[in-house]
């Protein structure tokens, strides 16, 4: 069926019968594309039907669907036109596994963080409304996704704004982890009642035609239904806020979700779809383990199991060390956002059930919280992926960083993390992070310095930011110098008079291996493991340059205001003069999807450009040295 499928033309021609097949075969060609790309699977496989319903219903692009976070956008591409370009799905300059606005017109808005979804789709409503015009505007957000601040803002809003738009929720009990807190108990409740507001349009049509009695027996009925509904489910917080509330519905049954699609239509004012779905659906191995394949790697399809070979990485290292942490310091704490697998924090929780605190998908209150304990005395470590910082920087500011609380905040996945694209990349973290005064700012450079810069953290009393890549120890350096971790002291790992080469975090390797391969061209290279962007050891530095008068430096993040920046602002400062420097880090651009070492060599940040940049540089140095030296021998 699915190669009857081009277009959601070809959809809008089938029967019933004919989309149930077509289900079963769009699940089977998602399981055949992650399972070799890796991606986004249990979260595309529970919204097939839904998906697919949505395009029978509306008319793309005039009406404009917004998925909030987009992660599940796989099934919404194979029908509008990207069926085969799905084959090409998070590769480098191939299709994204988030919708984007530059692949097709039916991508109305770039999605990639959750609880986005419904200030968007509003937006666009209002816009619509403006502009005199009556398509229809749809927000696919999930369960968990409404625990984040902007979402229950947006519903806000939007009950109160009484503008015509849907909000679907897509209830899979799951965003990531399994979703905890007030939202959760609330959507559990309505769960439990399936037969509740089944709207009947037309019998209220029927009712309101009789004359002089009929309005008034609807307005009667709706108060009574309204009672009813009260004592069911307490405090109806979605029709308490403004939204006409249909569901629950059954979200894998195409038929009763295309009628009910078709009912909100008909309706004016917000509405919100409750669609109850299955995470993993039609995979048993997902659905019995949809936070394991939420988002997964290349993997065997019938046994599950990764076809790569699962290395420590740095969250796990974490997780474990600060499990050794807490059994020595009864005040320490550990929260995340709905992220303990993700962060390496499920053994802790397991370990320490009283001090581990999911507080759901709420970065801004995971600070907030933070810098609560912190003032109560606690030492919280909170572990949030860099790109998903960005969302608390406030609270970082504002709770932590003012008061000078000691909150541990721990930048997982900084730098790039390649193939989930622009929204998740981490390059930015170092330079909003800098701005920030009173903040600490450390990067290991293998999993025993961040052991190391941990006990270190707790120490400071002081708030604090460590920040480390996705995944683990990539390179082939292994080191065995490892310096007492002292307050804003660098660490010098190989001596050398040609020229200074400055690193933090993960490319202090790339430095070694840059500078190993110089001394091959006979090039001495001073290779500086800086371990704090803030405060910066200047003295160190500035000894360094001194000497080899061109200093070289490589970072994980943006080239604006990381540790180039730093380095050029001191050799300014400093008033040094003649001094020769580059900087090796990411444009100011967003970095687009593809594997980390391809995106490494596409944007030149890979050993062999850094080498090779140096070497012409020697060579350059060396033409103008022996011109001078010509030019005073003529003079002379």
């Amino acid at each position: 069926m699915l190669e009857k499928v081009n277009s959601v033309e070809d959809l809008k021609k089938l029967d019933i019968e004919d989309k149930k097949i077509l289900a079963e075969d769009i699940r089977k060609y998602i399981l055949e594309i992650v399972s070799e790309n890796g991606g986004h699977l249990a979260s595309n496989l529970g919204v097939v039907e839904l998906t697919l319903a949505l395009h029978s219903v509306f008319n793309v692009p005039e009406d404009k669907i917004v998925w909030d976070v987009g992660h599940q956008s796989y099934v919404h591409k194979i029908l509008t036109g990207r069926k085969e370009q799905m084959k090409t799905l998070r590769k480098l300059n191939g299709i994204a596994g988030f919708p984007k606005t530059n692949e097709s017109e039916t991508d109305c808005f770039n999605t990639g963080h959750s609880s986005t979804s419904i200030s968007a789709a509003l937006g666009m409503a209002r816009a619509r409304d403006i502009k005199g015009k009556k398509n229809n505007v749809i927000a696919v957000i999930g369960d968990g996704a409404l625990t984040g601040g902007m979402a229950l803002e947006a519903l806000n809003d939007a009950g109160y704004s009484g503008t015509k738009m849907l909000v679907i929720l897509n209830d899979n009990e799951m965003s990531i982890s399994k979703n905890i807190g007030g939202m959760n108990l609330l959507l559990s409740k309505l769960r439990t009642k399936r037969t509740y507001t089944k709207s009947n349009l037309s019998l209220k049509k029927i009712i309101n035609k009789i004359p002089v009695v009929g309005k008034p027996f609807v307005k009667i009925v709706q108060r009574v239904k309204r009672s009813i509904k009260q004592l069911i489910i307490p405090k109806m917080f979605f029709e308490d806020i403004g939204f006409r509330y249909l569901g629950p519905v059954d979200g894998h049954d195409i038929a009763e979700l295309e009628r009910m699609l078709k009912i909100t239509k008909e309706l004016d004012g917000p509405v919100l779809l409750h669609v109850l779905t299955k995470k993993g659906k039609g995979y048993k191995i997902a659905e019995e383990n949809p936070d394991k394949y939420h988002a997964t790697s290349p993997f065997n399809i019938e046994t599950g199991e990764a076809k790569g070979k699962k290395k420590k990485d740095y969250s796990k290292v974490f997780g474990e060390k600060l499990i050794e942490l807490a059994k020595e310091n009864n005040n320490i704490v550990a929260i995340t956002a709905s992220m303990k697998d993700g962060t390496g924090l499920r053994e802790f929780q397991k370990e320490f059930p009283d001090r581990f605190f999911d507080i759901g998908i709420a970065e801004q209150h995971a600070v907030g919280l933070a810098a609560g304990m912190a003032k109560a005395g606690l030492i919280p470590f909170v572990p949030i992926y860099s790109s998903f910082y960005q969302r608390a920087y406030d609270q970082v500011i504002h709770d932590v960083a003012i008061q000078n609380l000691p909150v541990i905040m721990l930048a997982d996945r900084a730098g790039i993390v390649g193939q989930d694209g622009e929204t998740h990349q981490g390059e930015f973290d170092m330079a909003f992070f800098r701005l920030v005064p009173n903040l600490v700012i450390m990067a290991p450079k293998d999993f025993k310095e961040l052991e190391d810069m941990m006990e270190f953290a707790i120490t400071l009393k002081r708030p604090v930011v460590i920040r480390y890549p996705r995944g683990g120890e990539d390179s082939k350096i292994i080191f065995d110098k490892h310096e007492k971790i002292d307050l804003g002291k660098a660490e010098i790992l190989q001596e050398g008079k040609d020229i200074s080469i400055v690193a933090i975090g993960k490319t202090v390797a790339r430095a070694i291996e840059v500078a190993n391969k110089l001394k091959t061209n006979n090039i001495e290279a001073q290779v500086i493991n800086v371990r704090f962007l803030k405060p910066l050891d200047k003295e160190t530095i500035i000894k360094s340059i001194n000497k080899t008068r061109c200093v070289i430096t490589i970072e994980d993040g943006t080239i604006v205001n990381g540790l180039g920046t730093a380095i050029k602002e001191l050799i300014i400062d400093e008033n040094l003069k003649d001094i020769k420097i580059k900087s090796f880090a990411y444009p100011d651009e967003f970095i687009k999807h593809g594997q980390v070492d391809e995106l490494e060599k596409t944007y030149h940040q890979d050993e062999e450009t850094i080498y090779e940049y140096i070497l012409k540089l020697k060579k350059k140095n060396e033409k103008e040295e022996n011109a001078e030296e010509s030019k005073e021998e003529t003079d002379k």
